[in-house]
């Protein structure tokens, strides 16, 4: 497993399907150390690729955290939904997955993972406005601090003359 946050699927390619086939419903454990009311059914989507930069067959996670949660399905659903529409959403990306056949997709350029994914959750770009925007703001902060207590300083240097 990668470590949540950090994602080594940093190489784009793309993928070709070669199958997309639903199974039966399987349970899955919602998070790692989750309680029973956490498992929950849905039908299996497995979708098998072509991945073009190695020429391997491997199997497509929507995810990072699709490969954490369940690494025997390629779409886990939020356990929120009904299984109604968990059925009809699974049906839906099987279909355009045979229809689409050709997309971008992420692959591990290192070798430790041999899947890929469809989306990063953690592209450095976002990593990087993660951090920036809470230290412009702390900075941004301790500088209005600052200038205040220069404004008090200078209004207790004025009143004393």
């Amino acid at each position: 497993m990668h470590r949540t946050g950090v994602s080594v699927w940093t190489a784009e390619t793309m993928c070709k399907v070669l199958k997309a086939n639903i199974n039966d419903q399987v349970l899955c454990p919602n998070g790692k150390g989750s309680e029973d009311e956490d498992i929950f059914p849905y039908p299996c989507l497995q979708v098998w690729v072509n991945l073009t930069a190695s020429g391997q067959e491997v199997m497509l996670y929507q995810t990072e955290d699709t490969l954490e949660r369940n690494p025997k399905c390629s779409y886990v659903p939020d356990k929120s939904e009904n299984s109604k529409e968990v059925k009809a959403r699974i049906e839906t990306i099987a279909s355009n997955f045979k229809k689409y056949q050709t997309f971008p997709c992420y692959y591990d350029p290192g070798g430790t993972q041999t899947n890929v994914i469809l989306s990063r959750l953690y592209p450095p770009k976002g990593l990087l406005f993660a951090f920036l925007w809470p230290t412009l703001m702390f900075t941004g902060g301790c500088l209005i601090i600052v200038l205040v207590k220069i404004s008090q300083y200078f209004s207790v240097l004025s009143a004393g003359q």
